[in-house]
């Protein structure tokens, strides 16, 4: 056992390390369990959960792109209920903290989700705002800073566990967005979700996605994650999960210099299932070497 102190605070929730999933790369963990004991992670952070089942996009809704991917999922999952009775049981065979993704296409549905995920046995929530908002034509809610404080402060009204806020990346201006989400009640913040991309099979003349565009991960955009980490830590002051191209515990590291409390790694485990851990593995073993006994000596250094 090494002498540092890999833990953190998020809300009052107590995490053994920094290191959680990106929503939408890990399913319920159970695809990973036989890769990853779950229990080496300081949360498990789920896919998109919504009140009633989410059939997703029509396929093709992957495509792999120099230094990331591209996918146009749609957010498929079977619905609050069902995550209730059989994911959360599983989730609970180990020690580890769990952070259920919400959604929604309206103010509406995401509070009739919340209701339901409030009442279950689970750590905090985290409110996908990249979601199309139906009502306005299918621009996401979040990224008007108006539509982000009403939605965070309506689903506030009935969130039971604390509130995480993920934001999205396609913006002008990240931290009009922070400050928003804040001012509407969120516990804490989570950034980045996926940029917006495209890619054109030039063959046959028509894109790859059957939804032309879709969200762009993995490690090409983690320069604009750090960048935007760093932002938004400076502006408002609650606690922040880092995501965003993750692929080592340098990587890691680097967020958690910018400010960061937590790190996701998304893209990553469809490479290698096994990052997770070897990037909580390695921000320890980092700790060590340069003689760091708590992450909060060199969270958020950066000037």
């Amino acid at each position: 056992m090494s002498n540092v102190n890999t833990k953190v605070n998020v809300c009052g929730i107590e995490m053994k390390n920094p290191v959680t999933t990106a929503s939408g790369t890990f399913g319920s963990g159970r695809e990973y369990g036989e890769f990853v004991d779950l229990s080496r992670l300081g949360a498990v952070t789920v896919k998109g959960v919504a009140a009633v089942p989410w059939k997703g996009n029509n396929s093709p809704r992957i495509a792999e792109t120099y230094g990331g991917m591209l996918n146009s999922v749609g957010l498929q999952n079977p619905g609050a209920e069902y995550f209730i009775e059989n994911d959360v049981p599983f989730l609970r065979q180990f020690d580890t903290k769990i952070i259920v993704n919400i959604c929604g296409h309206t103010v509406e549905e995401y509070c009739d989700v919340t209701k339901i995920i409030s009442e279950a046995d689970i750590d905090l929530m985290e409110l996908n705002i990249s979601c199309p908002n139906v009502a306005e034509g299918g621009l996401a809610f979040g990224t008007d800073p108006k539509m982000v404080e009403r939605v965070v402060s309506e689903v506030k009204k009935y969130a039971k566990k604390p509130l995480i806020v993920k934001l999205s990346p396609n913006v002008t201006d990240i931290t009009e967005i922070a400050k928003a989400a804040v001012s509407g009640g969120a516990d804490a913040l989570s950034l980045i979700n996926t940029l917006q991309g495209m890619r054109i099979d030039i063959n046959k003349r028509k894109p790859v996605l059957a939804n032309k565009i879709g969200g762009f991960s993995g490690p090409a955009i983690k320069p604009v994650a750090v960048r935007m980490v760093y932002q938004v830590c400076k502006c408002v002051d609650v606690p922040v999960i880092g995501m965003g191209g993750i692929s080592n515990y340098e990587d890691a590291i680097e967020f958690i210099m910018a400010g960061a409390t937590m790190v996701a790694v998304g893209s990553a485990n469809f490479m290698n299932p096994y990052t997770t851990v070897e990037v909580a593995e390695g921000i320890e073993k980092f700790m060590v070497e340069n003689g760091i006994k708590d992450l909060s000596e060199i969270r958020g250094i950066i000037d």
